[in-house]
């Protein structure tokens, strides 16, 4: 395994997926996304999470990414991969695959589709962490799988050892604050909101997991080490500056495309103007931008300084 000895820190993006026209992974597309983000000076990449449309992906597809980024990166950073499924058998399923691609870590989310209580939550992730034998983040993402990982929760399985870390979509700040003050020393806390990373890192986070990472990797690198030295004012500067090319995901309204498609969509667009993936696909059945919603997607870049 290739994880810090420490904990997980910095910047680690969601790995968008490239696509060829007709949905098959764009490999070498791939590879420059790669190349991209470590040339930022990323502290990691995690692969097959929701900016990945892992859920979009067949079995296949998910192993060809993370075999494609291990053995690009050859152990320079760690690679952290998504196995995200609805029951404990099928995570473990997809983590039994990662791992033997050589990711480095595992970030599962809790189970879905059937309601689930906290204590079976619990035994998710405990059996998950026993039967791996390798590090397992938990992924809080209440949006898609309906339940919360509260705090009393998260630092259970932290104190037991099942997890080393939480990625945290839940937008639950004052959770986040708890975990983090609370947690054992080495589990980390990540943020998974690209337009509050100073907030979260000023709460106690010890890192940021953004999507909008894929499409500027050295904003968000310098935005983490203006907080880490402590300038909290040139952090809040680079954070205004992100908020405002955040703003690419409203290039395609409500009314046309649910909020993921346009989204993913706005990040893979930008990656293709600013030449890094060949094609802005996005998995079916998401809708593509329109060249008049690209159009605005390149004006915030050139408002942000990336045109």
């Amino acid at each position: 395994m290739n994880l810090p000895a420490g904990r997980l820190t910095g910047v680690i993006p969601p790995v968008c997926t490239p696509l060829t026209p007709d949905g098959a992974v764009d490999t070498r597309s791939l590879v420059r996304l790669v190349d991209h983000l470590a040339g930022a000076g990323v502290d990691g990449l995690f692969v097959l999470g929701s900016s990945s449309e892992a859920a979009y992906l067949t079995d296949h597809q998910r192993r060809l990414v993370v075999e494609t980024v291990v053995r690009h990166v050859a152990g320079a950073i760690p690679v952290l991969a998504g196995a995200i499924d609805m029951t404990t058998p099928r995570v473990l399923d997809h983590a039994e695959t990662a791992l033997a691609a050589g990711a480095d870590a595992v970030v599962a989310t809790a189970p879905f589709y059937a309601r689930t209580h906290p204590a079976e939550i619990a035994r998710h992730f405990q059996r998950i962490a026993k039967e791996i034998g390798a590090p397992l983040v938990a992924y809080d993402l209440p949006s898609s799988v309906h339940s919360k990982l509260d705090a009393d929760l998260v630092l259970d399985l932290a104190a037991d050892g099942t997890l080393v870390g939480l990625k945290d979509s839940s937008g639950d700040q004052a959770t986040l604050r708890t975990i983090a003050i609370s947690a054992p020393t080495g589990f980390s806390v990540l943020t998974g909101s690209e337009l509050l990373v100073d907030t979260a890192l000023l709460l106690g986070a010890h890192g940021v997991v953004p999507g909008l990472g894929n499409v500027d990797p050295h904003g968000y690198v310098r935005l983490v080490k203006h907080a880490t030295a402590g300038e909290w004012g040139r952090a809040r500067a680079e954070q205004e500056r992100l908020l405002g090319l955040f703003g690419m995901v409203d290039a395609a309204p409500p009314a046309r495309m649910g909020r993921g498609s346009a989204a993913i969509g706005a990040f893979k667009a930008a990656l293709r103007l600013r030449g890094v993936i060949d094609h802005a696909t996005t998995a079916e059945p998401q809708i593509p931008l329109t060249d008049d919603e690209v159009a605005l997607v390149a004006q915030r870049l050139t408002a942000a300084g990336l045109g």
